[in-house]
């Protein structure tokens, strides 16, 4: 004798096989349909952008120093998650009234639709991958629907309920409607991971790899000098130049662009007296030059891992802001990203002299796709949402009553980097032998310099560290400290002075609104 729960649980779980396959046909649908397209259109990448542009500043200044550079893939699970929760639920509440589940496509494909076209230069067509999602959704879920025998029938008068009667072999037509559902089950099952495959084939086919791989950066008419003596012959501190794939990488889209350099095009416009418009050829054909430039991330806490040092090749923007006659009034650069990220750059600190470019390469090779080829700025002295706008299409001078994405947020208007120092050697928590320890790490205070670095141990004097050579003044500075540890739990901290003869604050602030603040310390343990 079959049990009530066992009877009850049946249609329950068929119910919620049909929202999860229904769910999963709509979204392999339309993320091949997107491939066709544009791949940044697929439902979940567009919905999942327009989370990221309407989070507030304090939620994704958590996801940031949380998650790092994973946290649009802990986005992508949560959207998951929540997909696949809502699916179960709308298979089972649609079981008795299937409109439900045609209503609730119908708004998540509305949903999609309405996201995709708030991208920048967004066309009609961008709409298409989520309503056919959404259509395709709608079908498979009318097929599962009635493979599984739809919302129980009441019995009429003088029908029997349908159910056998205990020891009653149960009839043919119920082992049939079971391989009619699995049947179903599985072809939607395979319309979805074919359709979610080939879609992200298409998208790798699509993408901007063989464009980078066949970029030719001419050399520089100005190259950098040779950088000697500028790093330490210590286990665990950072190389001088850090490597491109282990530069931090801080940003707002949800699905790295990808552009072919040969379609890319750069239009200064504004308070200019004649517009540019710049092929990347024209860009590689202007006179380059080869800098050493440190860059940081203001939501860096105080010893955090955002910054990064790299040589970068690229044409300098302030000759490029004469050609065009730029308006003495325009006190801000606001440049816009492919996928239209915004950001605004005092004009003064541009045309100061500094080494202010638009980057083509970066540590002798093309710019990484996830670091703005095929090209991106790099302003020495700004933290980075100032001024290193990634995959940049646009520059218009302008003033600063026009906000840029993180201003309109919160975040200050100028953001001049602030003399930090850290610790990288040896490790907070760690256990060390009595002895000499080298104690090593940065110190940064870009387009300033850094003219010492201190160590305190515990609550001892303050003692100066040995620097290593300087390359420029945009770039980080290498220090060590050889400690004769004794015995015992002992505090490390350590402070920085820049070449304006200021000394960093042990004040601690919070990186919002304009950079963190407060000396870095450790505590270690020697045995």
């Amino acid at each position: 004798m079959v049990s009530m729960t066992a009877q009850t649980s049946r249609p329950r779980t068929r119910r919620i096989v049909v929202g999860l396959v229904t769910a999963a046909v709509a979204v392999g649908v339309g993320h091949l349909v997107a491939a066709i397209i544009e791949p940044a259109t697929a439902p979940l990448a567009v919905v999942g952008q327009a989370a990221i542009d309407m989070t507030p500043e304090w939620l994704k200044s958590f996801a940031i120093r949380t998650f790092g550079e994973d946290d649009k893939t802990v986005l992508l699970i949560g959207m998951a998650l929540i997909v696949t929760i809502g699916a179960a639920v709308l298979g089972i509440v649609a079981a008795k009234r299937p409109r439900r589940a045609f209503i609730g496509l119908l708004v998540l494909g509305t949903i999609g639709a309405a996201a995709a076209l708030t991208r920048p230069g967004a066309s009609p067509i961008d709409a298409l991958p989520s309503i056919v999602g959404a259509l395709a959704g709608a079908f498979a879920f009318s097929r599962l629907h009635a493979a599984s025998g739809g919302a129980p029938r009441a019995p009429a008068d003088g029908e029997t309920s349908g159910e056998p009667a205990p020891g009653e072999v149960p009839a043919a037509s119920g082992l049939l409607d079971r391989r009619r559902f699995v049947r179903a089950t599985m072809g939607g099952a395979a319309v979805a991971v074919t359709a979610g495959a080939l879609g992200t084939f298409l998208g790798q086919r699509t993408d901007a790899d063989d464009s980078r791989l066949a970029a030719n950066i001419p050399e520089p008419t100005s190259p950098a000098g040779e950088v000697t003596g500028a790093g330490l012959d210590v286990a665990e501190t950072q190389p001088f130049f850090t490597p491109n794939d282990r530069f931090y990488r801080v940003d707002t889209t949800f699905v790295t662009p990808s552009l072919m350099a040969d379609e890319w095009s750069l239009r200064v416009h504004g308070m200019v007296e004649r517009e540019i418009t710049l092929t990347y050829d024209e860009l590689l054909a202007r006179p380059l030059i080869e800098r050493d430039v440190t860059l940081a991330c203001v939501s860096n806490e105080v010893g955090g891992k955002y910054i990064g040092n790299a040589r970068w090749i690229g044409a300098q923007l302030a000759p490029l802001l004469e050609e065009a006659g730029i308006d003495p009034a325009s006190d801000q650069l606001f440049s816009r990203s492919v996928d239209g990220w915004t950001c605004g750059t005092p004009t003064s600190v541009v045309m100061d002299g500094r080494d202010a470019m638009l980057a083509v390469a970066m540590n002798g090779e093309p710019l990484p796709i996830a670091h703005g080829f095929p090209v991106r700025m790099v302003v020495p002295g700004l933290y980075g949402y100032v001024s290193a706008t990634k995959w940049v299409v646009e520059i218009e001078a302008t003033t600063f009553e026009r906000e840029a994405y993180w201003v309109r947020r919160g975040w200050a208007q100028e953001a001049p980097i602030k003399t930090q120092s850290r610790i990288d050697t040896p490790r907070a928590g760690a256990s060390l032998p009595a002895g000499e320890v080298a104690v090593a790490g940065i110190a940064w205070a870009q387009h300033v310099g850094i003219d010492a670095v201190e160590v305190q141990v515990d609550d001892g004097p303050w003692a100066a560290a040995e620097l290593a050579a300087e390359d420029t003044p945009d770039t980080w500075r290498l220090w060590v400290y050889r400690w004769q540890a004794g015995p015992g739990d002992h505090t490390l901290t350590v402070r920085a002075t820049d070449r304006s003869a200021a000394t960093q604050t042990e004040v601690h602030a919070a990186p919002f609104p304009d950079g963190a603040t407060g000396h870095h310390t450790i505590d270690v343990r020697v045995a």
